[in-house]
């Protein structure tokens, strides 16, 4: 009977231990193909300029791709969406182009920072530009406007024009 029991109290820990490790896997950013759409508007992601977004949810296999970081806000600052998302991000536009972002710059979202109300034209409204530095935000609303702000800073009631 000791055996039994002391069985039933190791098997727990044992899958204990074995679930930490499904949840330190690295977090990468995947390839945005020509034909994928946005996961909130449902437009083709590629088609249209200025950075892209995604995100890592807990239970889904699938990653929410966004044609806009405005999208990704838009879903991923939503609070049933919120507890669910494990990594964002978000291209760094110091890194690439404007009118074709390339996959290999994106960066943790969390870590960017960001030019609201650029005159750059982008999809969904105004740009919610990405960089991986604050000098790199800077000196592109010196050149095209807007106003710099860190990751904290931006909120569905900016995005909203509130």
């Amino acid at each position: 009977m000791k055996k039994l029991i002391l069985i039933l109290l190791v098997i727990p820990v044992l899958f204990a231990c074995s679930r930490g490790d499904a949840v330190t896997k690295s977090v990468e950013a995947q390839a945005i193909h020509d034909h994928e759409r946005c996961h909130l508007c449902g437009m083709m992601i590629t088609k249209y300029p200025g950075p892209k977004g995604q995100l890592q949810l807990k239970s889904e296999e699938i990653v929410p791709k966004f044609c806009s970081t405005r999208d990704m806000f838009n879903f991923s600052l939503q609070p049933e969406n919120q507890r669910q998302i494990t990594a964002l991000m978000v291209h760094d536009m110091s890194a690439t182009d404007w009118a074709h972002p390339d996959d290999k710059h994106f960066i943790d979202a969390t870590q960017a920072w960001y030019v609201y109300g650029t005159s750059r034209k982008a999809v969904m409204g105004p740009a919610v530009a990405s960089f991986a530095t604050e000098e790199g935000a800077v000196q592109f609303a010196k050149e095209f406007g807007g106003a710099v702000l860190g990751y904290e800073q931006i909120t569905l009631e900016l995005l909203l024009g509130e």
